[in-house]
């Protein structure tokens, strides 16, 4: 398994520059459709600012090490960037740039007042002490302060990063202004001004869009069998809300394999038995590999794990009638044309995991404004956008005849062009 994870690691990194050029050629596609011409799609096929950074580290051996970090800032025609910052050893410039692009379309989607932004740095938290993190974590703020602010670029939690080290920038951000500047990040704990139901959005924003296309295709999810390729912080989370609602999640897998049972999991034992990683197959004999989860029998397939984990080598092998993209590209542009042709209803990444920036826009608002909403009121304002936009989309693909990926690319990128159009940029 372990061997399979590091050929998996390879593949990806290989496959960002595919990634970057598959998000390219769709928006290219979108903006066609659109009527916009080629200069709209030549500002927009690349983040306006790019950021590399180096950032030393004194750790705890006594030696300096030096990181380095990016930010990417696609487009802020809207209004400020806004996007994640993960600390991950395979983090790449391309990656940051088809993240960042991915986060203006999240926000076009959803109708926010934003372009997207991204930031990564080279690293294995795994391997850091918490000191080392929060060295990392406050030298980063530092490198990239003159490009960032709440009214600038608004990071916010990624891959291996959490409300503590969202704590730790903002700390070091205030103190840099001198003044207390909670809007400058979200995704903080709620004690430091952060947002009820900001850590379970973006699970929170699927479960809403499986229930919406499981509408259109007049299947419940009560007793619904479902798979979840990832047991991370979405797709335990997902799994949990899924299971809650009646529906029989049948498979979850992490990086070291996979568990399928037909008569559906114990997900309540599983989170209880995971480590501090998210991991759980290792306690257990005969797990099958994540390609083997892929092309199991189920009626809701949901990849929330990592990129390219649907091609056209699998796509023909995929059981589900309804797929719901929880993680960044984990279909390629083959599987989708393979999927939509075979009838099968694909929620893009873009709309299913917009719950996250959804919500971290709710507690920007409230930073702003210095008033906090309940629970109750995030998830009833979670719910009504996330509706609304998935039946935008859903609609826009029945319409213009187009597949559901190029439809929520012809949304999200449409406020993008007009605010572009209006400033005099193109």
């Amino acid at each position: 398994m372990v061997a399979e994870k590091a050929a998996d690691t390879t593949k990806e990194r290989n496959n960002q520059l595919d990634v970057l050029s598959s998000t390219q050629a769709t928006i290219k596609n979108a903006l066609e459709k659109l009527g916009y011409p080629d200069e709209v799609y030549e500002l927009l096929k690349e983040p306006l600012r790019m950021m590399t950074v180096r950032i030393p580290v004194r750790m705890d051996d006594g030696s300096t090490k030096i990181f380095t970090g990016y930010r990417a800032q696609h487009n802020d025609a809207v209004g400020p960037t806004k996007g994640g910052i993960r600390f991950h050893p395979d983090v790449t410039e391309k990656e940051v740039k088809a993240l960042s692009i991915w986060m203006s379309l999240k926000a076009g989607i959803v109708d926010l007042p934003y372009g997207g932004g991204k930031g990564g740095i080279i690293c294995d938290p795994r391997e850091m002490s918490f000191r080392e993190l929060e060295a990392l974590s406050r030298g980063y703020v530092r490198a990239i302060s003159q490009i960032v602010g709440p009214t600038k670029d608004i990071p916010a939690p990624d891959v291996f990063t959490n409300s503590q080290i969202m704590a730790w920038m903002m700390d070091e951000y205030s103190r840099m202004d001198e003044f207390n500047s909670p809007g400058f990040i979200t995704g903080k704990p709620i004690v430091l001004g952060g947002s009820h139901g900001r850590e379970s959005a973006t699970a929170k924003g699927v479960t809403i869009c499986i229930n919406e296309a499981a509408k259109k295709r007049n299947l419940s999810v009560k007793g619904a069998k479902v798979i979840v390729q990832g047991f991370g912080n979405a797709g335990s989370f997902l799994s949990k809300f899924l299971h809650d609602e009646g529906a029989i999640v049948v498979g979850i897998s992490d990086a070291y394999g996979a568990l399928y049972d037909p008569e559906g999991l114990d997900i309540d034992y599983l989170l209880d038995r995971r480590d501090s990683f998210g991991t759980v197959t290792k306690l257990f004999n005969n797990t099958l590999t994540n390609k083997e989860l892929l092309e199991s029998e189920c009626d809701i397939l949901v990849p929330a794990a990592v990129e390219n984990q649907i091609t056209k080598e699998n796509a023909h092998n995929i059981k589900a009638s309804i797929v719901v993209e929880a993680a960044n590209g984990p279909t390629t542009t083959e599987a989708t044309k393979i999927l939509t042709e075979r009838g099968i209803l694909l929620v893009p990444d873009v709309l299913a995991s917009a719950g996250g920036v959804t919500v971290s826009y709710f507690e920007w608002v409230q930073n702003n404004q210095g008033y906090y909403w309940t629970e109750e009121e995030i998830e009833e304002k979670l719910l009504q956008t996330m509706v609304k936009s998935f039946n935008t989309i859903y609609d826009t693909a029945h319409n213009r005849k187009v597949d559901m990926r190029l439809a929520a690319y012809m949304v999200g990128v449409r406020k993008m062009a007009e605010a572009s159009r209006f400033r005099g940029w193109v």
